[in-house]
């Protein structure tokens, strides 16, 4: 039997863990803490996001979560409750990663699903989540979870974005 998947806040306990994660994740180009400095302004800003106070004005109330599975932290998530310009062209109400050795296990799809009942829990009833056009792993995670290719968006240099949106039937096995 499989261990249930929880998102929880990121505590003092996480630190080396999370910044191994951020260190792999880096040579994938792509930044796992989202903040930076010590712990304690890491942990301060990802506080204050989710609580949506003193945000800089690029930035929305966001909840920056741990997944963990039997104790053991996974992966992540970035929830966003709403969407500047920049996320909606390019970053999405979700943005979540995996560590790599813990791939190929179902987690990843496992942190939309939950990402994605928070915001409806929030009132957000249709879900943009974006991904890499390279990235056909999240391509396809985000594709059995009910996601509906809107575009591809070209970005500056970057890769391009794939712009999916998620409606209300995510998660029912008959709309998706």
């Amino acid at each position: 039997m499989t261990a249930e998947l929880l998102l929880r806040a990121p505590n003092r306990d996480d630190e080396a863990t999370l910044r191994q994660f951020h260190e792999q994740l880096r040579a994938e180009d792509f930044s796992f803490l989202l903040a930076e400095g010590s712990w304690d302004d890491i942990l301060s800003t990802i506080a204050r996001e989710a609580r949506g106070i003193d945000l800089p004005p690029d930035r929305v109330r966001a909840e920056f979560l741990i997944a963990e599975v039997a104790g053991q932290p996974v992966g992540r998530t970035s929830i966003r409750y709403e969407l500047n310009d920049f996320l909606f062209e390019f970053g999405g109400h979700v943005g979540y990663a995996v560590a790599p050795e813990f791939r190929r296990r179902g987690y990843a799809r496992q942190i939309l699903a939950r990402s994605v009942e928070r915001l409806r829990t929030a009132g957000v009833t249709d879900v943009l989540v974006t991904c890499d056009e390279t990235n056909t792993a999240s391509a396809r995670v985000i594709e059995q979870g009910g996601g509906v290719l809107d575009d591809v968006r070209e970005v500056g240099d970057g890769p391009a974005k794939r712009r999916y949106w998620i409606g209300e039937d995510y998660g029912n096995p008959q709309g998706g």
